[in-house]
């Protein structure tokens, strides 16, 4: 849990740490086209769609990605 102190009085700050970061890249503009595409097809945003096949290739290689418990439920 995280405060503030304000003139001397203390506060609970009811913000949560941030639970994920941006991530920004250059790429060939036919790429960013495809990606597009393709996170239309699966009904899916691009960042989503880019962050999924991030997990795939990480799954196919063996590489371990450590979750976040509570990521999108503030109750936890």
């Amino acid at each position: 849990m995280r405060y503030i102190v304000i003139n001397n009085s203390l506060l609970k700050n009811s913000m949560s740490p941030k639970k994920t970061t941006t991530l920004n890249l250059r790429v060939d503009p036919a790429i960013k086209e495809a990606i597009k595409e393709a996170a239309t097809r699966e009904h899916r945003s691009v960042a989503n769609m880019i962050e999924m096949l991030i997990r795939q290739h990480c799954e196919k290689e063996s590489i371990i990605i450590h979750e976040q418990h509570g990521l999108f439920n503030d109750n936890e």
